[in-house]
């Protein structure tokens, strides 16, 4: 019996995420247009953009060498950074909130696509939901929501 629910858990734990396991907003803005609003939206609070994660080019760049030829992204861009004063709180609450830090939204647009989508993992609730609020702040800010 113990093996049985062993492999179910781990089956449950290999399913792809869904869509629910994103909070993301989609705008026919340009992707520059919406990596611009969200670096202003970053640094509008006082925060500091630690990296962006050039993931599209990424892709692209090692799509034939790893023997693909599907184009995934036109534009696809991860934006990471922290607030210490928030960081502060949720780790003062709870010191295994490190887990979330640094924060990351992405920026993504699909080829062909006049869509760009905009979003971020969401957090649990509870001692996370000030960098809850907080990105979905920014996300919003940077499509002028």
């Amino acid at each position: 019996m113990k093996h049985v629910i062993t492999a179910a858990l781990l089956a449950l734990a290999a399913q792809p995420l869904g869509a629910q396991e994103m909070q993301s907003y989609d705008t026919t803005l340009s992707f520059e247009d919406v990596t611009f609003g969200l670096e202003n939206a970053i640094a509008n609070r006082g925060l500091r953009l630690e990296h962006v994660s050039h993931v599209g080019d990424m892709l692209e760049r090692t799509r034939g060498d790893v023997g693909s030829d599907v184009v995934l992204f036109e534009n696809a861009k991860v934006f990471s950074f922290c607030s210490a004063r928030l960081s502060r709180e949720v780790m003062e609450a709870n010191p295994m909130n490190i887990t979330y830090c640094p924060y990351d939204i992405f920026v993504a647009q699909l080829p062909d696509s006049e869509t760009v989508t905009i979003g971020f993992r969401p957090y649990p609730p509870g001692d996370m939901q000030p960098i809850q609020d907080l990105l979905d702040s920014l996300v919003r800010e940077a499509i002028e929501e």
